[in-house]
């Protein structure tokens, strides 16, 4: 499909041995939205996950005035911009043909380890039917306009934003096509960030998605009460549901990937650059492997904390994929038949992060160090159970780490330091409970997210509009 002219191709990725292979049609059209005019040949592309907030918040100056009426709703307004931003996104748009012709980047607001992600005003959203624009096709259900408003509206140019991801080159193509296609397949629900559409220039990829406003996770954490912090979980835990309903594993939950409204009370999942799709039933293999082994290993060790001379056992290698302090003990024990609970198990530390106010909660910075502090928690005795769930075995001689560990609400009283005077709430104290059952060690006793939804928790505040009624409307 031509780009006015130019060079730049819209995607349907085909994924060979070593390459992209550009095809005429993403095939987003008419799922994500199509084109009013057809003689417009160029598209929008998909969202970045605005993951890891630079925290500079230097955004772009506009030298179009715009009205309060022009911003969308899901728009924070056009701020200044550092200089090194700015010339990134010179040099960015510069290199990327005719980009400029669709978008006017004004901001950047992630960078990760795989993508940048810019924030751009949509020059050409007039002339496309945005089917992905769930908040403008449900306005009217929640906020009906007046007669005078709809008529100064429409003599406005509505000024949109969206949110585009500059995937890097040094990314495979097999992950990029992965990403896209997942995006594709996530289309219809608020809570999940959708795709647009893409494009590539050469060796570059981009990704449009719509733009949300949100909250930095680092200036709100610590100020929830429980009823807000029960809105983000039930928001967080319904874009879960979707997302696993379609045999996805999101694999990196955390704060910067969930995009938060604290004045809506709303938040959007995004950021899907290590999704998989579930590929095992969940049964863990490496229960079976490891009983040969463990008798083995206990007779060779010949004090705590120490292991096998000639360990006879296999290497294990499994996906480790997702931020450290986030990643669920199945992870961390390289088990290979990891299911949607790793997800789970993320939010569950989200949750933790909240009621103790850490964050981050968890610091380690390998593998064997967030086991260790797994264990400080949970103790002795039930991270070696764990440990065996997954063919492993877990000793240790640090005398901090007891046989028992620590109950949760225990952590949560050291960390807020409270005291008989100033005791945990009765909400509080419901929200651990159902923290308990998120942070479960043994991933065929958590609950899924699903099941999450149903607790009492998430279930005893004000009704919210489902993913269902938006569909339909």
């Amino acid at each position: 499909m031509p780009y006015n002219g130019a060079e730049v191709q819209q995607l349907d990725v085909s994924v060979s041995d070593d390459y992209i292979e550009v095809i005429d049609d993403i095939n987003v059209k008419g799922r994500h939205g199509g084109r009013r005019n057809a003689q417009d040949s160029a598209s929008d592309s998909d969202h970045k996950s605005q993951s890891d907030q630079d925290g500079s918040d230097c955004n772009h100056n506009d030298s179009t005035y715009l009205s309060d009426d022009q911003y969308s709703e899901e728009s924070d307004g056009v701020e200044d911009i550092c200089p090194e931003v700015q010339e990134e996104i010179d040099q960015f748009m510069k290199s990327f043909h005719k980009l400029d012709f669709h978008y006017k980047i004004v901001g950047k607001t992630g960078e990760g380890t795989f993508s940048s992600v810019y924030k751009a005003i949509d020059l050409r959203y007039d002339r496309y039917i945005n089917d992905w624009d769930l908040d403008e096709r449900t306005s009217e259900f929640h906020s009906p306009r007046s007669k005078r408003q709809r008529l100064h509206h429409s003599k406005e140019k509505r000024v949109k934003y969206v949110a585009i991801k500059k995937i890097y080159v040094t990314s495979s193509p097999q992950r990029i096509h992965n990403e896209l296609e997942l995006l594709k397949d996530l289309s219809g629900s608020k809570n999940v960030v959708s795709l647009i559409t893409a494009f590539r220039h050469l060796d570059q990829v981009i990704a449009i998605m719509p733009y949300f406003r949100h909250v930095d996770f680092r200036d709100y954490f610590r100020k929830l009460e429980i009823p807000d912090i029960q809105l983000y979980m039930r928001s967080l835990f319904t874009a879960l549901k979707f997302v696993h309903a379609k045999g996805i594993l999101h694999r990196d939950i955390k704060p910067t990937n969930f995009l938060y409204d604290c004045s809506k009370g709303r938040g959007v999942l995004v950021d899907f650059g290590l999704a998989e799709r579930e590929s095992d039933d969940g049964t863990c293999s490496c229960i079976n492997s490891a009983n040969g082994f463990r008798k083995e290993s206990k007779q060779n060790s010949s004090a705590l904390g120490g292991y096998p001379k000639n360990d006879q056992r296999p290497s294990k290698r499994a996906n480790r994929a997702g931020t450290r302090g986030f990643r669920a003990p199945e992870v961390l024990f390289k088990c290979n038949a990891q299911t949607t609970k790793i997800d789970v198990w993320s939010a569950g530390v989200i949750l933790l992060t909240f009621l103790s106010k850490r964050f981050p909660f968890f610091n380690s910075p390998d593998d064997i160090d967030a086991v260790i502090e797994m264990a400080t928690v949970f103790g002795r005795v039930r991270m070696r159970v764990c440990a065996a769930l997954h063919g492993a075995t877990f000793e240790t001689a640090i005398p901090t780490i007891t046989e028992k560990g620590h109950s949760l609400g225990r952590i949560v009283e050291w960390a807020t330091a409270r005291n008989k005077d100033n005791p945990l709430t009765s909400q509080e104290k419901a929200a651990l409970e159902f923290l308990e059952a998120t942070l479960e060690l043994d991933h065929r006793k958590r609950l899924s997210a699903s099941q999450a939804l149903q607790q009492p928790f998430l279930t005893q505040i004000d009704p919210d509009v489902s993913d269902d009624e938006v569909e339909t409307i």
